[in-house]
C-alpha cells in the first residue's frame, strides 16, 4: 500500500510542480501526466536493468543539485546573496522579524509582523508533521528489495546499506537544516495558501528570497526529476512486494508470474494501472491538491508500519538464528546497530504512531474547528492505520496463522547457495589483509 499509491501521488505532484512556469499553466494538466505515466511505465518494463540505469542518471542529477544547494545555502545564510544580509539563525528565533519576508502575507497580516520559530505550535506542532516526514524519508527499504535481483548481494548490499546512512545524513539532514535557516515557517508560498503547490518548494523559495534569477527554474527542474524518480521507484517497489506476497500465498497467485527476463509482469501491470488515479488533475488545481493530501496520508503512515515491521522482523530473526544454534559468523552481513538498534527503531516507530493518533484526534487548533473538520483531519493523518488493521486482523483470524516461535522459524528457504560459511570466511580473511586505511574505509562505506 505504501508504494502502490506513490505512483499517482508523484505524478500529481509533478503536474503541480510544472505550474511554476506560466507557459505550463496554459496546457491541460492531463497531457503532462500522460507523458510522465508513459515514461515511468516504459522504464519499468525494461526490467531491473532499465530501472537501475534510470535511477543512476536521476541520482547523479539529484546529488549534484543537493550538494550545490548546500554550498549555496551556506553562502546565502552568511549574507553572500544578491539581496545580501546575514541571516544566521533568525528564523529559528520566535521573536525575530525577517526582513526578507517583505511582500508576503499570512492571514491578511503585514509580512513584517509575522514571527518565525523552529518549533511552531510547540511539541504538538512537531508531532503533527510526522506523516509528511515519514513519507519524505521512506524509500531506503528498496535496498532490501533489490537484493533479490542482485547477482551477488553478499558483496554489493553491505556497501549500499552503509551508503544509506550517509545519504540521509548529508542529503536529508544537512539540506533540510539549511532550508530551515533560509525560509521562514510562515511563508505563504511554503504553505501553498495561493493554491500553487509548485511555489511551495522550500528550495525554490530560498533561492527566490536571495534574489538570484534563473536558478529557481533550474532547481524546480531538479525537483521535477526527483518527483519522477520516486514515481519510478514506486512501481519497482510495489510490484516486487506484490510478487513476494503472492509467492507466500498472501496475494492472488497470478501476481507471482515472472517472465523469462525476471520481470513480474502482472504485478508491474497492476502497479502501473494504479497510476491512472493521477488523472484527478483534470479536475483542476484544488482537486489535485486534495488528491495529493489523501494519497500521501496513506503512504506516509504506511511507511511507519513498514519500518516498524522491518525492525521487529530483524529482532525476531536474530533471536531465531541464535535459538537454532547458529552464530553471527555465519552471516555475510550484520547490522552495525545490531539488535539494540532495531529495538530503538521499533519503539520509536510505535511512539510515532501514538503521537500521530494524538494529533489526529486533537489537532492543532481543534477547539475552533468543526466536528466535520476534525473528522477529516483524523483520516488525513491516520488513514493508513485502520486500513492496515482491516487487512491484517481478518487475514489472521480467517487463515488461523500462528505467531511463529523462534525454534520453528524457517531460516533456510530462499537463502542462496553462494552464502556458504567458507566463502564468507574467505572474504573476511581478504578484508583482514587490506591496508589499515582501507579497512577503516570499508567500515563506513
Amino acid at each position: 500500500m505504501q508504494w502502490l499509491v506513490v505512483l499517482p501521488l508523484e505524478i500529481v505532484a509533478a503536474s503541480i510542480t510544472l505550474q511554476y512556469w506560466p507557459g505550463a499553466q496554459d496546457t491541460n494538466a492531463a497531457a503532462w501526466v500522460t507523458i510522465f505515466l508513459v515514461v515511468i511505465i516504459a522504464i519499468n518494463f525494461f526490467g531491473v536493468r532499465g530501472y537501475g540505469e534510470a535511477e543512476f542518471v536521476f541520482a547523479i542529477i539529484k546529488i549534484t543539485a543537493v550538494i550545490g544547494f548546500i554550498i549555496l545555502g551556506i553562502i546565502l545564510n552568511c549574507g553572500g546573496g544578491p539581496n545580501g544580509g546575514y541571516i544566521g539563525g533568525r528564523y529559528w528565533d520566535s521573536n525575530s522579524v525577517p526582513a526578507v519576508y517583505a511582500g508576503y502575507t499570512k492571514n491578511g497580516q503585514p509580512a513584517g509582523s509575522i514571527a518565525s520559530g523552529a518549533f511552531n505550535h510547540g511539541f504538538k506542532g512537531l508531532c503533527s508533521v510526522f506523516v509528511t516526514a515519514a513519507f519524505s524519508f521512506a524509500g531506503t527499504e528498496l535496498v532490501g528489495l533489490a537484493a533479490a535481483e542482485a547477482q551477488n548481494p553478499r558483496k554489493v548490499l553491505p556497501t549500499a546499506i552503509k551508503q544509506v546512512f550517509w545519504r540521509i545524513a548529508l542529503f536529508y539532514m544537512v539540506a533540510l537544516t539549511i532550508v530551515s535557516l533560509l525560509v521562514p515557517y510562515g511563508d505563504a508560498r511554503l504553505l501553498g495558501s495561493d493554491g500553487s503547490g509548485a511555489k511551495a518548494s522550500p528550495f525554490v523559495i530560498a533561492i527566490n528570497n536571495a534574489g538570484i534569477s534563473g536558478l529557481p527554474s533550474v532547481m524546480n527542474v531538479v525537483i521535477l526529476i526527483a518527483v519522477l524518480s520516486v514515481g519510478n521507484s514506486s512501481i519497482y517497489g510495489s510490484s516486487r512486494t506484490l510478487c513476494a506476497l503472492a509467492e507466500q500465498g498472501q496475494a492472488p497467485k497470478i501476481f507471482a508470474y515472472i517472465d523469462r527476463t525476471g520481470r513480474p509482469l502482472v504485478a508491474i501491470g497492476v502497479a502501473s494501472a494504479l497510476g491512472l488515479l493521477c488523472y484527478v488533475v483534470a479536475g483542476g488545481a484544488e482537486t489535485a491538491n486534495t488528491a495529493l493530501n489523501w494519497l500521501y496520508s496513506l503512504s506516509g503512515l504506511s511507511s511507519i508500519f513498514t519500518w516498524g515491521s522491518i525492525c521487529l522482523a530483524h529482532i525476531r530473526f536474530r533471536a531465531a538464528w541464535i535459538k537454532q544454534g547458529h552464530t553471527l559468523d555465519e552471516l555475510a552481513f550484520t547490522s552495525q546497530a545490531g539488535v539494540i538498534g532495531s529495538w530503538i527503531g521499533f519503539i520509536l516507530n510505535c511512539l510515532v504512531l501514538v503521537a500521530q493518533f494524538w494529533t489526529a484526534v486533537w489537532p492543532v487548533g481543534y477547539a475552533s474547528m468543526s466536528s466535520t473538520a476534525i473528522a477529516k483531519n483524523f483520516f488525513l493523518a491516520y488513514l493508513a492505520a485502520p486500513v492496515v488493521i482491516l487487512f491484517y486482523v481478518p487475514y489472521k483470524i480467517y487463515y488461523r496463522t500462528p505467531f511463529m516461535r523462534t525454534a520453528m522459524m524457517d531460516l533456510k528457504t530462499g537463502r542462496r547457495e553462494l552464502d556458504t560459511p567458507l566463502l564468507i570466511q574467505q572474504e573476511r580473511e581478504e578484508l583482514a589483509r587490506l591496508p589499515r586505511w582501507k579497512r577503516i574505509y570499508k567500515i563506513f562505506c
